[in-house]
């Protein structure tokens, strides 16, 4: 484990080229959130990746990106609730940021599809599988959305442990806490690991939370 590496200028066009340009004065900021990281060795390079993390915060969002940005090679897009996109000053933003609005009370199916294509063109995509943030921070159980897409997608998924950020920004507040947070990278989990011996997607679900729930632990 070690502390977050944190970019220069210098780096920065290098690491961020793909990603929205409001990212490079954003990035100096909310990395002073990100105290220790474990494991960024395990981020694939060069291939599409699901991103699984637990969801306890309104900025696990660019935490887990500022985080992961030293081994990041593509824009990571996120699946966020459709809610996001009601207002337009936030609709403006998530689109701009390349996130995919989803509906939880549909089903979500659209939005998973939308996350397909963006798996099929070689990118990365970020979901939390919990579906809605926890309000003490605690992992919730995971829905098979994620499952299903690495099945149907045929790629890895990475799973994220962030802990501390419900203690930075909790439902329901308004100012971060001066305080940082750890990020714990598991191994990738590929298809054939996850759908081993018959498993389904609920059972491929559980694996995927419980490597999220090993990733949890402060270090």
């Amino acid at each position: 484990m070690h502390d977050v590496e944190t970019l220069t200028l210098v780096q920065l066009p290098r690491a961020m080229g793909t990603f929205p340009l409001a990212w490079w004065g954003l990035y100096p900021i909310i990395v002073q959130w990100v105290g220790r990281v474990n494991g960024l060795e395990h981020v694939p390079r060069q291939q599409a990746f699901i991103l699984a993390a637990n969801h306890a915060s309104y900025l696990d969002h660019p935490l887990l990106v500022a985080a992961l940005l030293p081994r990041l090679d593509r824009m990571v897009h996120f699946l966020a609730k459709r809610e996001h996109f009601d207002k337009l000053f936030l609709r403006w933003w998530h689109r701009y940021s390349g996130a995919i609005p989803i509906d939880r009370e549909a089903g979500g199916r659209e939005g998973l599809k939308k996350g397909l294509e963006v798996l099929a063109h070689g990118k990365i995509l970020a979901i939390h599988p919990e579906g809605t943030r926890s309000r003490d921070g605690k992992l919730q159980p995971g829905k098979p959305g994620v499952a299903w897409l690495a099945r149907q997608a045929g790629v890895p998924v990475l799973p994220v442990g962030l802990i501390g950020t419900h203690l930075v920004l909790p439902p329901g507040g308004r100012i971060p806490a001066l305080r940082r947070i750890e990020v714990h990278v598991g191994e990738p989990l590929g298809p054939t690991e996850l759908f081993a011996g018959g498993r389904d997607l609920e059972d491929a679900t559980r694996v995927i939370m419980a490597a999220i729930a090993g990733l949890c632990e402060p270090g």
